[in-house]
Protein backbone atom coordinates (compact mmCIF):
# COMPACT_ATOMS: atom_id res chain seq x y z
CA UNK A 1 0.00 0.00 0.00
CA UNK A 2 2.79 2.42 0.72
CA UNK A 3 4.08 1.91 -2.49
CA UNK A 4 0.99 2.71 -4.50
CA UNK A 5 0.55 5.72 -2.33
CA UNK A 6 4.03 6.69 -3.46
CA UNK A 7 3.05 6.21 -6.97
CA UNK A 8 -0.70 8.22 -6.55
CA UNK A 9 1.30 11.36 -4.90
CA UNK A 10 4.13 11.57 -7.39
CA UNK A 11 1.29 11.35 -10.78
CA UNK A 12 -0.33 13.93 -8.43
CA UNK A 13 2.29 16.75 -8.69
CA UNK A 14 3.56 15.64 -12.45
CA UNK A 15 -0.10 16.01 -13.19
CA UNK A 16 -0.91 18.79 -11.16
CA UNK A 17 -0.12 21.44 -13.46
CA UNK A 18 -0.98 19.62 -17.23
CA UNK A 19 -3.93 17.05 -18.52
CA UNK A 20 -4.15 13.68 -18.30
CA UNK A 21 -3.88 12.31 -21.79
CA UNK A 22 -5.54 9.47 -22.52
CA UNK A 23 -3.64 6.96 -24.89
CA UNK A 24 -5.28 6.81 -28.32
CA UNK A 25 -6.09 3.39 -28.44
CA UNK A 26 -8.44 3.81 -25.59
CA UNK A 27 -11.91 4.13 -25.91
CA UNK A 28 -15.20 3.72 -23.87
CA UNK A 29 -18.75 4.61 -23.38
CA UNK A 30 -20.86 7.20 -21.02
CA UNK A 31 -23.74 5.48 -19.81
CA UNK A 32 -26.39 8.34 -18.95
CA UNK A 33 -29.45 5.84 -17.30
CA UNK A 34 -32.91 7.37 -17.06
CA UNK A 35 -34.27 4.49 -14.87
CA UNK A 36 -32.45 1.99 -12.37
CA UNK A 37 -34.48 -0.30 -10.24
CA UNK A 38 -32.67 -2.18 -7.16
CA UNK A 39 -34.12 -5.61 -5.93
CA UNK A 40 -33.22 -6.80 -3.14
CA UNK A 41 -34.66 -10.79 -1.88
CA UNK A 42 -35.61 -11.76 0.84
CA UNK A 43 -36.50 -15.79 2.17
CA UNK A 44 -40.09 -14.79 2.41
CA UNK A 45 -40.59 -13.44 -0.64
CA UNK A 46 -41.50 -10.00 -0.18
CA UNK A 47 -38.66 -8.80 -2.10
CA UNK A 48 -38.11 -4.73 -1.97
CA UNK A 49 -37.94 -3.75 -5.57
CA UNK A 50 -37.27 0.40 -5.82
CA UNK A 51 -37.52 1.98 -9.49
CA UNK A 52 -35.58 5.40 -9.27
CA UNK A 53 -36.51 7.65 -12.53
CA UNK A 54 -34.52 10.58 -13.87
CA UNK A 55 -36.83 13.82 -13.97
CA UNK A 56 -36.74 16.76 -16.33
CA UNK A 57 -35.25 18.91 -13.54
CA UNK A 58 -32.37 16.64 -13.07
CA UNK A 59 -33.86 14.87 -9.46
CA UNK A 60 -34.56 11.59 -9.14
CA UNK A 61 -38.41 10.41 -8.74
CA UNK A 62 -38.15 7.17 -6.59
CA UNK A 63 -41.52 4.70 -6.44
CA UNK A 64 -41.64 1.43 -4.48
CA UNK A 65 -42.67 -1.57 -6.98
CA UNK A 66 -42.89 -4.19 -4.40
CA UNK A 67 -44.00 -5.60 -1.98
Amino acid sequence: REWLEQQEHQFAKEFSSKPIVRPPHWGGYRVKPISIEFWQGRPSRLHDRLQYTLEESGGWMIERLAP
